[in-house]
């Protein structure tokens, strides 16, 4: 009788966990959509930061420009010897530049600038507004007269929308490269020959796919970092963790992002 009445007491005094979590939950989702709404409503709203656009974009691409480079070439050259025993096994050797150009500029390219650019980019965004946030910049922003999410949250999103992209097309340039590079040295292929086999293998579906995957990628590590920075909690630990929740929210919707994207442009590609 007792454990029943222990049980039947746990399972009332558990509900109401449950409904604050997915009360919660809901709020937090509709939070979102509250932001990334009037994201768009300022973004075709005069004044337009075109100075403070350009600031971030140099901020974006300076920030990430030399990790991406090592990370970008290093992919190339680990991806290259990775794939040569397999195809070795069955004397398709000649097929690696076709391979690694399809395994670079389809998804490779994209996922590592992204996952590079959520660390550092989505990180600095995240404490950077939110330790304005602590230190109440922000609401000395509004009582000025400056909109601050015009400012702060659209320049930023558009940065990152606009770099990303292009930070992919140089990292697939670099990873191509390094890829080259192993190649020549085991293979004795020409850059011409590799040049020829590179493009040969890739369509033009790949290099919109994998574009429009940069720009989605983009906006999301911009938006994530700037949302988490701007509801950050307030004190020195709250910037702590909307920098740490930046960088992990952005990774994980990249992935999700990722997957859609594979799913689309296979259906696309099988059409």
């Amino acid at each position: 009788m007792q454990s029943d009445t222990t049980q039947s007491t746990g399972t009332a005094s558990g509900k109401p966990v449950t409904t604050r979590r997915i009360n919660r939950f809901f709020l937090n989702l509709s939070d979102v959509a509250s932001f990334i709404a009037r994201f768009f409503r300022e973004l075709f709203l005069p004044p337009y930061e075109f100075r403070e656009i350009i600031r971030q974009c140099y901020e974006v691409g300076y920030r990430s420009l030399l990790l991406i480079t090592m990370t970008g070439f290093i992919t190339g050259i680990v991806f290259t010897n990775q794939s040569r025993p397999s195809l070795a096994e069955f004397g398709a050797t000649s097929w690696l530049p076709s391979l690694i150009a399809i395994a670079i500029v389809r998804a490779l390219g994209p996922l590592v600038t992204a996952l590079i650019a959520a660390g550092k980019v989505g990180s600095s965004i995240g404490a950077e507004l939110g330790s304005m946030n602590v230190t109440e910049q922000i609401d000395a922003m509004e009582v000025s007269g400056t909109d601050p999410f015009k400012f702060l949250v659209v320049s930023r999103v558009l940065a990152t929308s606009f770099t990303i992209p292009l930070l992919t097309m140089y990292t697939i340039f670099v990873a191509l490269i390094g890829a080259y590079i192993n190649v020549s040295q085991n293979e004795q292929t020409s850059f011409t020959s590799y040049i020829q086999e590179v493009f040969g293998a890739i369509t033009y579906l790949d290099i919109f796919a994998s574009v429009l995957k940069s720009i989605v990628f983009g906006f999301t590590i911009g938006m994530v970092g700037c949302y988490k920075g701007f509801h950050s909690s307030k004190g020195t630990e709250g910037v702590g963790k909307a920098a740490n929740s930046a960088v992990v929210t952005s990774m994980f919707l990249v992935f999700i992002e990722e997957l859609l994207s594979l799913q689309i442009v296979g259906a696309i590609r099988g059409a």
